[in-house]
Parts: structure tokens; sequence; C-alpha cells
């Protein structure tokens, strides 16, 4: 199992996530890589923080050596972001494969029809993708690096267009649908919306005409447990699987080595893998894509990318997420009616997101009754006049009562570090959500103040609900253009909504880093307007 975890690892650096103020620093041509300043507890005076290792290395042999004062840079900027974005396609290895006429036909047909007067299609419709058609990755032109989210390549902001694949049907295929057998796998931990993937990648497979479609139980581990055996799939199966919530095929962490997979993989025939799961499984995808093509056989692996914690980069959101945002307002509403009915009553509500703070952030300003958000991103101090505690102090003076919302990574460097890993190879996080309710009561207790705290932590009954109407939405559509991107010759890549439209793009560059909130963006400064918490350094 730990073969995977390194395979995996390696794909993902471990990276600063704290960045903090909106002062630019010289970019060195670093591709669009902002340096900001950033305050830590143990200094809180401005320092320039460190880039992001990974990030780094990826931009070294492209970005890094564009020279900016070359009247010419835009025009060798972008040729290099299209390579960097460019997708993978089995012709790439194999030039010989055959492309056919799309089986992909919306007339009226039975999913189950043999192709027995050949395959049939959509000659006159218009609703195929061209190869050519691309969607923008930015949309918003700053004017200033001092703009609030301003990602600036140089430092007069100039527009650069960054061009990717868009997502969906293509004319012609790669795989004849009689020949496919394609697997789905689900790994990581649960997240609402696994089951609505599945049944839309099956239903779509069944469309092309593809007969031979099995779930792998338990993530990779399926792969190498002769206790695990393969499911079949159908629409019969998936029909009403969205309906509740998990996995049908089971999750886990972990998984044999690159090469053990594959090696099943050409036992078992499959030519078509589907992976639903995060940075790390994306990590494991791209291995698989890779050591595919070592071989030269004909495999398309495609991701879907599966995490709550919404910490994919490029994209608007990742399935599940807003089904968590929503099932936080649960516990924060129930947090408030505690906190508010008590005397000098204090809820505290600890939620998912690892290093990133994108869920309890869109939790609290959607809640409209947390009093303190506290992310990864941001940094604060507990005590001291400038501390969180000094300002509950404030609103249990004011108010009466309070409400703190944490996310799972905010406060580790209060927390004793124990460098412990789960088996997809992720620190091990210390629970700040339990320390700060007893930094809490302690702080109270010394200063003679009663306080009756209330600790609230959702984390698995968030995970196990089914999705929202907007995840489902967002699943059917990720499920239906992963087909597409397979059948069109596709590997190694992820489907993604960018910018309100779905888009692939190469697994290195969706998990180079996690994305993390901003402080400095508008969404950070609602977060804040809405709480009306001070900077707590």
């Amino acid at each position: 199992m730990d073969a995977l975890s390194q395979a995996i690892t390696s794909g993902i650096s471990s990276v600063p996530y704290k960045k903090n103020n909106s002062s630019l620093v010289p970019c060195h041509g670093l591709s669009s890589l902002i340096l900001r300043q950033t305050r830590s507890p143990a200094n809180p005076s401005s320092r320039i923080s460190s880039v992001r290792a990974s990030a780094i290395q990826h931009s070294k042999t492209s970005a890094s050596s564009i020279d900016l004062s070359d009247p010419d840079w835009k025009l060798k900027y972008e040729k290099d972001f299209e390579q960097r974005f460019n997708i993978p396609h089995i012709t790439d290895v194999l030039p010989d494969a055959e492309a056919i006429r799309s089986t992909f036909c919306l007339k009226m047909r039975s999913p189950t029809e043999d192709f027995v007067g050949g395959y049939p299609s959509d000659e006159e419709w218009h609703g195929y993708i061209n190869n050519n058609d691309r969607v923008l990755l930015k949309v918003i032109r700053y004017s200033s690096p001092t703009s609030a989210g301003a990602e600036c390549i140089d430092h007069d902001c100039s527009w650069v267009e960054q061009w990717i694949h868009r997502a969906g049907p293509r004319e012609k295929i790669y795989f004849r649908p009689e020949e496919v057998k394609a697997a789905i796998i689900t790994c990581g931990g649960l997240c609402p919306g696994l089951n609505d993937v599945i049944r839309h990648i099956v239903i779509t497979l069944e469309i092309y005409g593809v007969k031979n479609i099995v779930g792998i139980p338990f993530g990779y581990r399926g792969f190498s447990d002769k206790d695990l055996t393969e499911m079949p799939l159908s629409r019969k199966v998936v029909q009403n699987i969205h309906l509740s919530g998990g996995s049908l095929l089971g999750v886990s962490r972990g998984g044999p080595s690159v090469s053990e997979i594959v090696d099943s993989m050409e036992e078992r025939g499959i030519n078509m893998l589907f992976v639903l799961g995060g940075n790390g499984t994306h990590a494991g995808a791209d291995a698989i894509h890779n050591e595919c093509r070592k071989r030269k056989i004909k495999v398309a692996v495609v991701g879907v990318p599966k995490t709550i914690d919404n910490d994919i980069l490029h994209m608007d959101k990742t399935f599940g997420f807003d089904t968590a945002v929503e099932e936080a307002q649960r516990a924060i509403n129930s947090a408030y009616i505690e906190a508010h009915s008590a005397y000098h009553g204090i809820g505290v509500v600890k939620l998912m997101g690892r290093n990133s703070g994108f869920i309890a952030m869109q939790a609290s300003l959607a809640s409209g009754q947390v009093d303190i958000c506290l992310i990864p991103e941001v940094p604060f101090n507990l005590h001291g006049p400038n501390g969180v505690l000094k300002h509950l102090k404030y609103l249990i003076q004011t108010k009466g009562s309070a409400v703190i919302c944490v996310a799972e990574g905010a406060g580790q460097n209060f927390l004793e570090k124990t460098n412990a890993k789960d088996a997809s190879g992720n620190t091990v996080l210390g629970d700040f959500g339990v320390y700060i309710q007893q930094e809490t009561k302690k702080y109270f207790k010394e200063i003679s103040t009663p306080i009756d705290v209330k600790y609230i932590d959702p984390t698995y009954m968030i995970r196990a609900v089914r999705a929202n109407a907007s995840d489902g939405i967002l699943c059917t559509v990720l499920g239906q253009n992963a087909v597409h991107g397979a059948f069109a010759g596709y590997s190694g890549i992820t489907v993604g909504i960018i910018n309100t439209h779905y888009a692939y793009l190469p697994i290195p560059e969706v998990i180079a880093y996690p994305k993390s909130v901003d402080p400095n963006s508008r969404m950070w400064h609602r977060c804040l307007t809405s709480t009306g918490q001070p900077d707590f350094i």
C-alpha cells in the first residue's frame, strides 16, 4: 500500500498556505504566481512569504525563462501556457490509432441496441465540440497589482489570454464501444455527489454503446485485494443510487503500486478508467496514465475532482462543496441557538477543509450568525490585546453570546505536531476546535466570567449526505464530460467547471498545490464584513 502513497505524495508538494495583505513584490517571471506579504503570529511584522516549492519547480523551465523586458514576452508566455495546458491524447504514443464517427447519438435509440447496421450518428446535429474550442481561464482584467485579489504576471498587470480546452462530445472518437471495458473507482473520503457522478458515467457510457462497465470496490485497493471483486454496472443498477449519500463502490485511501495497478488493468482488459478523488487520488491517476503511455497501451484515464474542501486549482468549485456549505448551516444554526439561549453562551463549530478555509468562509458568510471565522490562510493570535479571546470577551459583554466557526486546519501552530500521516500521505491535523474550546473556558475562568461553551463537529454528518440540487447538476455534467473526454481519446486529464464553463485540464496543472483562500480576495473581505471581526494580530 505504501507504493501508491509515495506516488501520490510525490505528485503533491508540501507547500505553505498562509499569505496575507495585498502588497505585490517582483514576480521574476514565475508564471502567474503572486508573492504576497504575510504575517505570522510569531512575527507580526510583514515578511515576504516563500513561494510554493512545487510551483517554482513547475514553472522553472517555462514561465521563469521569459524575460519581461522582451517586447514579445506576452506571445511567448501565451505559447508556454498553451503547451503546459495541452491535454494528452492517445495518438501521442499511438499515432496510428483509428478515429471513427461518434456513437454519441441523441436520436431515439435503445441504449442496448447492437451496432448491426453500423454505428448510429447524429450527422446533422450541431451539438459536438470542436477540438479547437477553448475556455478562458481568467476573466478579470486587473488594472493594478493592489486591486483586491489581483493575480498579475508583471507589475503593470498586463492582460494575457490563457485558454484551456472546452469539454464535451467530439464528432470523432477513438474507441469502439463494443471493445470498451470501462472501470470506475472512488478514492479518499466520502463526499456528497459520488453516487451522482457514478450514475452519469454509467448512463453516458451506455448511450455511447458500452456494455462492459464495472466498478472497482474500495478505491485503488480493489485492484490488488483478491477478496474484492468487480461490480457489474448498468443503468438498472445505478438508476436510483443518487438518492442516497456515500459511494456505491466504497472508498479507501492508499493502494498497491502503480505498476501493479496497470498490470491488473491489463489482465482485466480495462481500457477506460474513471477516477473520482481529490489531489492525492489525481496524482495516482496521473501516475497510472504515465505508466500506460510508457507501456504504449491504449487506455484513457480520466479524473473527476472530488473534494468538499474545494481546494482543486483553477476550478470554480468541486462537487460536494455546495452541499457541505448548505449542511454546515444546520450546525452553525444549532450553535447559534445554543449560544443565544444560554447565559453567556458561546457556540464553537469546526468544519472540514484541511488547509483550505473555503467551507468555513462560505458557511459563515451564508449563515449570518457567525461572529468569528478562523481559517488556515489567515494567521491569528488567541491571547493578547488583539487576540481572539479578547474579542470574545467584548462580544459577551456587548451581545451576551457568540458563535465561532473554525476550519479544521486553522490554528495548527498552537498544537503539538505529531508528523503522523494518513494512508494518502496527508498530515493528520490536530483538533483545534477542542483546543479553542478549552482555551476559551480557561480564559473566562481566569477573569471570573461565567460562560457556557457548546462544541459541535458535524464533519461526518456533512460528508455522508446526498448531494443537493446544485451539486446534483454539477455531478451530472462532470460525469457526462468525463466519458466524452475518454471517448475523444484524451487521457491524463480531469474535468472541471471554469468560469461557469466545463473544461478539460492536464492533471499535473491542477495538483501542483492545493488551492487556498486568498486573504485579499473580495470573498474573504465579504466574510469579514459579515462577521465584523477585527484583525487578530
